[in-house]
């Protein structure tokens, strides 16, 4: 569904993973988003039924679209405008608690949460993409072979429910039993009750240490943590300095045979090529191929691109 940009080579195992940089990974949108309007440090969104004003400092630009178009959206976020920072939704009219939308085989509910957020993060869907793609070719190459993949920070479980559809089993870990209780509504509108997944919550970080020492591995992990946070008990999170750490750790997880691992960056000052360096280090050793850069989402018109986060994804083959 989304368009993707990507190399093709690859180094043999054991050695360093080819690398590829900068990629841009592209979002068209689809029935349930569209990217419609930008500028002034502003974005015009539809989810859905509703159409939404909020915050985006990467919006530079001039407005397209007139004024009395972006005065009709249903719901506005002001406040302020870093990505966890404080504000609050004004609405022009009544408008429900949550509205049903969908991705493929994947049903979820939209709400205006706080901290500017509805639920998804469209951009993500480039890499929603890949990872069923990935998923769906290492079951016709060993269709007896089961995939575990594991999901952290995982927020309302997109990313956890699609991979999930393509018959891998997925461990889903978020520090938030809020946003837990969302996935878990979301597997049921979806219908998808039946399907092999693990809801845990707990920091992230402590978990992954507990999976080191008893052993566990993973075929693809996805890797979406925030610039700070805190686990359930108080545990803090700091990109800077927890990220290095975890992936170290994240290295012993991977399978010997495993597919991919997926770190995707929000809201820090920084360039991709942190992040690309960062990867490279630990997985110095792993062969494959590692790509990274910007995750966009195009302008329904198709005629400007948003960037909205960083990205660096390994994949052995």
């Amino acid at each position: 569904m989304a368009d993707q940009t990507s190399a093709s080579t690859y180094a043999p195992s054991g050695e360093p993973a080819h690398q590829s940089w900068p990629v841009i990974l592209e979002t068209k949108g689809w029935k349930d988003y569209r990217l419609l309007d930008m500028g002034q440090g502003e974005k015009l969104e539809r989810y859905g039924r509703f159409t939404i004003v909020r915050p985006e400092p990467q919006a530079m630009g001039a407005r397209r679209q007139k004024e009395s178009v972006w005065n009709r959206a249903d719901a506005v976020f002001s406040g302020d405008t870093e990505e966890e920072g404080p504000g609050r939704w004004k609405f022009s009219g009544s408008v429900p608690e949550t509205w049903p939308m969908s991705y493929g085989p994947v049903r979820y509910n939209g709400r205006f949460m706080s901290f500017r957020h509805v639920g998804v993060f469209p951009e993500q869907a480039a890499h929603w993409d890949w990872v069923n793609g990935k998923i769906r070719a290492e079951r016709e190459r060993a269709p007896e072979k089961p995939l575990k993949i594991l999901n952290l920070f995982g927020y309302t479980g997109l990313a956890s429910l699609l991979p999930a559809t393509e018959g891998a089993q997925v461990t889903h870990v978020d520090a938030s039993k809020k946003a837990i209780g969302y996935a878990r509504e979301n597997q049921e509108m979806s219908g998808l009750e039946d399907l092999p997944i693990r809801w845990i919550c707990e920091d992230a970080s402590k978990f992954v240490a507990r999976e080191v020492r008893r052993g566990n591995t993973y075929d693809g992990i996805i890797l979406d943590p925030p610039k700070y946070g805190r686990g359930p008990k108080g545990e803090v999170w700091d990109i800077y300095t927890s990220l290095p750490g975890m992936l170290a750790d994240l290295k012993q997880l991977l399978d010997k045979d495993a597919l991919f691992m997926i770190l995707t960056a929000y809201a820090i000052r920084s360039s991709f090529v942190s992040i690309h360096e960062l990867m490279a280090e630990t997985l110095d050793t792993e062969g494959g191929l590692l790509e990274s850069g910007e995750l966009v989402i195009r302008e329904e018109d198709g005629k400007r691109a948003l960037s909205t986060s960083l990205f660096s994804r390994w994949s052995s083959r």
